[in-house]
């Protein structure tokens, strides 16, 4: 269900004039807008300018000469609209099309020299990010499951998301541009020519979408593509009046728009109501796109969302804006408290789990010259380990290394995530491996600390099996050419010292050394430990 924009009276205090600019492999587009409070704006200027920056980027590799010059030429025009303005802040932001051209830091680099814009080139998950921040601003996601599509020029990114929680972002190659110059469409297609178009949609959604484990029950459409879609079939039906943003199209609509599109040449698409001029000899590419999504996914019908990564950079440069402080050792920690809440995990548990995996890795440190900062990354994947029964018991910890992962934790770099994301993955299942793609992205000596960590984290949480924090402390102690632990309890922990030596396998492969895991008795002294 779509939220409904609240009014909000400007406050002197509160009001920032901000501008943001998305440049797409098929046009560029400016907004100006005035900050508003909670997060919310109001538009001031808006400004398109088509320049087909990724004509021929398919099979050339390189942004289309014309394009590049056309889009200076437009940068410049909106950064003096900005500049008129008075905004206190622009951002211009490229996507698809300069990320992937060769000549896309030569372009950069023209821009800055000749319009003064810092242009900043983002990454594929960067653009998701800012495509599903607009989408869970404007739409109430809680208790679904939901995938969020948005189809650029160049490219189509998919994250499947529960609730607020994205799960996974799926980048595919599925632009309306780069499928049109692949496979047609600019003109009339006959019924063979559809079905090569759709199956090479296709062959890519089952390629990139393979790792899926989420299944949605919602389809929220953005960009340009889908806002032409809902406006075409809205005058088609007469409903001209009907506002686009947050309305539903069915698949039946899509699958005859298709094929009414595939047969008319560019002159007549340029003339249907509701289509705009510039948009008519990529839109079948893009309708097909839209379809193949819905046959895919299994699902009936699009929510359409009018906005897109534009709005959520503007969102994001709000919420800057209005003074986001920096985070200290103690906000940090709240903020994971909240997550793990907001998750539905058993805080008490996940609590004496990270408890206990802090003791162990503090009598290790040494020993095994382990990085005492890694410590706090150990501690947060104890605490978020089990995040994905948000999603579903099994396979839970998959779940749980693609909410970490896309989580935006405050207070944790992305790369400090995609540790924590990994130590969490492996906390039970699996034990890292070299084929797995999240494992295999890592430096060598990331995958070693993954290892070590991991296997500290499955025998903290063995130490919990029961789930009734028996376990007081534990202490390492040398024991020959092995490690002693010493399980200390007021009773015999019979399941969690159970568990603990079913799950020190791991730990043994990683640190290259037996480990005898045992309860010393209630009253028993424990042995000198390791330096803690």
């Amino acid at each position: 269900m779509v939220i409904e924009e609240k009014q909000f009276v400007l406050s002197a205090d509160l009001t920032h004039r901000l501008a943001a600019i998305d440049v797409g492999t098929n046009s560029i587009r400016l907004i100006i807008a005035e900050a508003l409070r909670e997060g919310h704006y109001r538009v001031l200027d808006e400004e398109k300018a088509s320049t087909r920056l990724g004509k021929g980027l398919a099979s050339t590799g390189k942004l289309n000469p014309a394009g590049v010059d056309q889009s200076i030429e437009a940068l410049g025009r909106m950064k003096q609209i900005a500049d008129g303005f008075q905004v206190r802040e622009l951002r211009a932001i490229a996507t698809c099309a300069v990320r992937e051209a060769e000549n896309g830091l030569e372009f950069r680099d023209r821009v800055k020299q000749e319009t003064g814009l810092e242009l900043e080139i983002i990454s594929a998950q960067e653009e998701a990010h800012l495509a599903f921040f607009s989408v869970s601003r404007a739409f109430n996601l809680e208790g679904t499951n939901v995938a969020v599509a948005d189809i650029g020029g160049g490219s189509t990114e998919i994250i499947l998301a529960t609730g607020n929680f994205i799960e996974a972002i799926c980048t595919t190659p599925l632009g309306a541009v780069r499928m049109t110059e692949l496979h047609g469409g600019s003109q009339p297609l006959d019924a063979r020519g559809l079905e090569e178009l759709l199956e090479a949609i296709d062959r890519e959604l089952r390629k990139h979408t393979r790792h899926v484990l989420l299944e949605p029950h919602q389809l929220i459409g953005s960009g340009g593509t889908f806002t032409a879609l809902a406006e075409m079939v809205m005058a088609a039906k007469g409903q001209t009046e009907v506002p686009v943003g947050g309305s539903e199209v069915t698949r039946a609509d899509v699958r005859h728009l298709l094929d009414r599109l595939r047969k008319l040449p560019a002159d007549a698409r340029r003339a249907m109501p509701g289509l705009s001029p510039d948009r008519a000899d990529i839109i079948l590419a893009g309708v097909a796109i839209i379809d193949r999504l819905m046959r895919h996914f299994n699902l009936n019908r699009v929510t359409v969302h009018d906005r897109g990564v534009r709005d959520g950079l503007l969102l994001t440069m709000i919420d800057q804006s209005l003074g986001a402080p920096s985070m200290n050792a103690h906000e940090r920690e709240v903020a994971i408290e909240r997550y793990a809440a907001r998750c539905d995990t058993d805080v008490v548990h996940s609590k004496q789990i990270a408890r206990l995996a802090g003791l162990i890795f503090s009598q290790l440190v040494d020993r095994f010259a382990l990085h005492p900062a890694d410590r706090e990354l150990l501690e947060a994947a104890a605490r978020l380990q089990d995040v994905g029964y948000l999603i579903n018991y099994e396979q839970h910890h998959k779940h749980s290394y693609y909410l970490i992962l896309n989580s935006r934790l405050a207070g944790f770099q992305p790369h400090e995530l995609e540790l924590v994301a990994n130590i969490a993955r492996y906390h039970r299942g699996a034990e890292p491996k070299k084929k797995h793609a999240n494992f295999q992205v890592l430096s060598a000596r990331d995958q070693q600390r993954v290892r070590q960590l991991s296997a500290i984290l499955r025998l903290a949480g063995g130490l919990d099996r029961s789930n009734s924090q028996q376990v007081r402390a534990v202490e390492i102690v040398p024991d020959g050419q092995r490690l002693k632990m010493l399980v200390i309890a007021d009773a015999l922990p019979e399941v969690d010292i159970w568990t603990a030596k079913r799950r020190r396998e791991a730990f043994e492969k990683a640190f290259g050394v037996e480990l005898e895991v045992e309860w010393p008795g209630p009253s028993q002294p424990a042995a000198q430990p390791v330096r803690a």
